[in-house]
């Protein structure tokens, strides 16, 4: 099997593209979308297990790929282990900044040091990764990067840390659209709602019994796919979207527009586009699934 995108074959040839957090969930997705279009991946993240898997994985079905292990928080590590990457494949002409990660809390039980490691996670590496790719490399050839934040519209109740950075990130992504503009580098984001991914099983039994309740509350009445926002990554990333530059694409079925005062109807007319041929689903939805339907 191979990946079954709505792309042309050969979109990315020729182009290294480097993808954050990208050993596992929607990292891991658009990484092998990426891989499938002619694109060399590159694969950053902490974790050298991770990286390890899915580069063998990208390797087994006929991509080319390399791992950088670092820290995106560590400036140092950050300036260091982008030099490297572009030392071995040359330069990039993507960057994917999709590592992130939270924990829920109320925001009178964060601390600071709680903050500022969701901050410094969501928020702080992702410009310290773009920052570096900038004046290592694009600033002088051009590119795209895109900026996965969160659905965060109407606040992140028990999430404020990760709202707080997304919503940063945010703006972060229009203000760099405006000042790399000249050369030649657009900057989009993409705001996945609730997703199939294996994100859903970090939580604790509280969060994942809350998880196994979303799908009632998009337009879609479903959970996303890692492949559906994978879809927006690449759009944004080709020259399709050549005249798109701090924007950002909502990928979450609706969920923000759904008024509170309307009782909707439910419905299962929805269908999840699954062009990820190695998705797996989480352990969460698979406890769902052989429980016969949502927690109460």
């Amino acid at each position: 099997m191979s990946y079954d995108s709505v792309f042309r074959p050969g979109l990315f040839q020729g182009q290294t593209v480097i993808v954050t957090g990208g050993g596992s969930g929607i990292g891991r997705c658009t990484a092998h979308e990426l891989s499938a279009l002619g694109a060399r991946v590159v694969l950053v993240g902490r974790n050298v297990g991770k990286l390890d898997r899915v580069a063998a994985e990208v390797a087994e079905d006929g991509g080319a790929v390399d791992t950088q292990a670092f820290d995106i928080r560590d400036e140092g590590a950050v300036r260091d282990g982008i030099a490297a990457i572009l030392a071995r494949n040359g330069p990039v002409s993507g960057l994917v900044n999709n590592a992130g990660g939270q924990f829920p809390a109320k925001l009178e039980d964060i601390t600071a040091n709680g903050w500022n490691a969701v901050v410094a996670t969501n928020l702080t590496g992702g410009f310290l990764v773009s920052r570096e790719v900038y004046t290592q490399c694009m600033r002088d050839r051009g590119g795209s990067m895109v900026n996965i934040i969160a659905d965060m519209w109407r606040s992140m109740a028990t999430m404020g840390h990760s709202g707080a950075a997304r919503a940063g990130m945010l703006n972060l992504t229009r203000t760099a659209a405006v000042e790399w503009a000249h050369s030649g580098v657009r900057v989009n984001a993409v705001a996945p709602g609730w997703i199939a991914s294996s994100g859903l099983d970090t939580y604790d039994a509280e969060g994942r019994a809350h998880m196994k309740t979303l799908r009632r509350f998009p337009a879609l009445r479903r959970y996303g796919t890692e492949a559906e926002v994978s879809a927006a990554i690449v759009f944004l990333l080709s020259p399709a979207a050549g005249f798109i530059s701090g924007s950002c694409i909502r990928v979450d079925g609706a969920a923000p527009n759904m008024p509170v005062h309307l009782d909707l109807p439910d419905h299962d007319k929805s269908r999840p586009y699954e062009g990820f041929h190695r998705a797996e689903l989480p352990e969460v939805l698979r406890e769902e699934a052989e429980g016969g339907g949502d927690a109460e």
